[in-house]
């Protein structure tokens, strides 16, 4: 056995063991060491780069390593086997996912405003925001030798009496401390429940002169990235929010991979330990520790997220969700609490899934959906949320059709060689010279933040730019020459967005024809699912009102890029609205309101799901999408080089 020692950029160090001839990268998956590996191993998108310290490794040379930085020590963990004891340093920007875990007090007024404005709009469609959590007041009688009535039982019978509701229910987490309790209290307390017409269900038991505080947790879990926000469920203030990388992501960039990862020999426990122990709980600790609010009194908390997100997150079998023909565990459960899942809130806190509608259209679309207002206009509307696959509702207050298209991580950074997600050093906007060539970056973070990577908006706009600017053609190959574009010994082109001397990582940061093109199918995905999914209703771009733009690529999208790309269709630009994490949104008001979460399972049950692969002339589509903007320029008239 060989000793294998990972150190992180700030010291820290884990040790594991391995036998010769295993790939380090799946030592480091086996050891929790967080190296983003978003092709799940197969060598393609050179994410997983390791630096070599001590000892040797059995590395291949691959195109994206250097000779110069292969002399140096760097490695990809996955091209790399074990050949006896040997020290490597995990750069941050590999465990970057796990590392660049955000916590915020949201006191902006910005940061409210995008949970306020969804809260109006659901509230003008005529739906109360008011969950069904509360506390009462509950004084009983001390028992005595004449009045022996168990605990449970006196308080059952008091609620009963409070309530007017005759079914309640206490669950395990309430009986075992109830003794110590009710007496500490003199039998004199507050009870935090959730009442509904039939039943009342008894969260705490708490002394009658305590502070009752009822917490509630929204939650995004994306592909790639997992947000979440805190609520005073008993005020609607928002205490904080949080965000970090989804831990799956060492696993796979796309649900596929991970799927796959699932059916390996303890792969659905490995994938639920990335996301509920790696993820989930240090971020809800995180987020409560800020806010000075105990995670233990979180009694609701909901969930938006894609099928597969849902199916690893529960431990259940997702294999039949890539398998034709593409049948889910279950569309909607209502049957989860905290403790089933090991999640760090009240043990019996329930978890509201937004519903699935189809294999590859979930609860982050449903969720979506509810704070467009689409299902509530009489116009005809687009919805589009573009995260790591790319998903459409097109309807109105008659109908909603949906579908998905495998966009690929694109958009959030995968698959591009100098790709990231959008946190501090990401481009999250370009601007090229036409004449020098020289670009205007635009980069998240404090001032003087060296840039990093593209995020998915920069790459947006980075494609645009190079090809008005005639950089590139419409297949995405550069023709022309200067100081910032390159050829290798292949002839690859690449553009060369920042010099090492001005980037923040260790080398020139440049984007590749290889990039380019996996970023024109991504885009070509998205436009060939709208053409298909309108055209199956003998409906035409021309005829969509309105379109609202969803995911978290960054600070907004420059829609007149997209359409120029051809992303989007070439409508008016004051037809495009673009609406942020619409998925946290949508899981913050269902989290709010009772009759919001009501709503939300109508909505998802009146959308018709559309399977794009059944689809003959969906493929057809695809192909005359993958050239910039597309091979009919008729299509896109407003599209014009500078």
């Amino acid at each position: 056995m060989a000793k294998i020692t990972f150190q992180y950029e700030n010291g820290d160090t884990v040790e594991s063991f391995a036998s010769a001839g295993e790939s380090l990268l799946d030592v480091a998956k086996k050891s929790n060491v967080p190296i983003d590996a978003p092709c799940s191993g197969n060598g393609s998108c050179g994410k997983c780069r390791v630096k070599l310290l001590s000892g040797e490794l059995d590395s291949k040379m691959t195109r994206h390593i250097t000779e110069e930085e292969y002399a140096a020590g760097w490695r990809l963990s996955c091209c790399s086997s074990v050949t006896g004891d040997v020290t490597v340093e995990v750069p941050d920007i590999a465990s970057a996912y796990k590392s660049r875990m955000k916590v915020a007090d949201l006191s902006s007024k910005e940061e409210i405003a995008i949970f306020e404005q969804a809260k109006a709009g659901v509230e003008g469609a005529g739906i109360e925001m008011k969950n069904n959590l509360e506390v009462i007041d509950v004084v009983m009688d001390p028992p005595t030798l004449d009045d022996t009535m168990p605990d449970n039982e006196r308080l059952v019978w008091k609620i009963r009496e409070v309530t007017g509701v005759q079914k309640v229910r206490l669950p395990f987490s309430v009986i075992k401390d109830l003794a110590a309790n009710l007496r500490e209290s003199n039998f004199n307390c507050k009870c935090v429940i959730r009442k509904t017409a039939n039943d009342i269900f008894v969260y705490d038991v708490l002394p009658g002169d305590q502070e009752a505080r009822i917490g509630g947790l929204a939650i995004d879990i994306g592909t790639t990235t997992v947000s979440a926000i805190l609520l005073d469920l008993k005020t609607g203030e928002i205490l904080g929010k949080g965000s970090a990388g989804n831990g799956q992501i060492r696993y796979g960039a796309d649900v596929i991979n991970r799927i796959i990862e699932s059916q390996k020999p303890g792969g659905k426990r490995n994938l639920q330990k990335a996301i509920i122990d790696e993820t989930l709980n240090p971020m809800i600790d995180e987020i409560c520790r800020s806010a000075k609010f105990p995670s233990s009194k979180i009694y609701r908390m909901s969930i938006a997220s894609n099928t597969t997100m849902n199916h690893l997150l529960l431990g259940v079998d997702a294999n039949s969700v890539r398998m034709e023909p593409y049948i889910p565990t279950f569309f909607k459960t209502n049957s989860v609490f905290a403790q089933d899942l090991g999640i760090n809130v009240h043990p019996a806190a329930h978890i509201l899934l937004a519903p699935n509608i189809g294999s590859y259209v979930g609860g982050d679309i449903t969720a979506g959906a509810l704070v467009s207002m689409i299902w509530n206009r009489p116009e005809y509307s687009l919805f589009i949320d573009l995260g790591t696959n790319g998903e459409l509702v097109f309807g109105n207050e008659d109908f909603l059709m949906s579908c998905a298209c495998s966009a690929g991580p694109a958009f959030e950074g995968g698959d591009i060689s100098c790709g990231m997600r959008a946190t501090d050093g990401a481009i999250e906007a370009v601007a090229i010279d036409k004449d020098t060539m020289e670009p205007t970056l635009s980069i998240i973070g404090d001032e003087g933040q060296k840039p990093v990577g593209l995020c998915g908006s920069g790459i947006i706009d980075m494609i645009s730019e190079l090809f008005v600017t005639g950089i590139i053609n419409a297949k995405g190959k550069f023709q022309r020459e200067g100081e910032r574009i390159r050829h290798d010994k292949y002839g690859m082109g690449s553009y060369v967005i920042a010099f090492e001397k001005d980037a923040g990582g260790t080398k020139d940061i440049e984007i590749t024809e290889v990039d380019i093109d996996n970023f024109i199918r991504a885009k070509g995905a998205i436009f060939s699912a709208i053409r298909t999914m309108l055209a199956s209703l003998d409906f035409t771009v021309d005829m969509i009102d309105d379109v609202y733009v969803a995911g978290g690529i960054g600070s907004g999208i420059n829609m007149k890029n997209a359409v120029t790309i051809g992303m989007f269709p070439d409508i008016p630009l004051e037809k495009f609205h673009y609406i942020g994490n619409s998925s946290l949104t949508g899981a913050y008001c269902m989290l709010l309101s009772t009759p919001a979460e009501r709503k939300l399972y109508e909505v998802a049950a009146n959308m018709t799901y559309m399977e794009l692969s059944t689809v003959p002339t969906y493929m057809d589509e695809f192909v005359a999408c993958c050239f910039i903007p597309h091979t009919d320029s008729q299509i896109f008239p407003s599209v014009q080089l500078r």
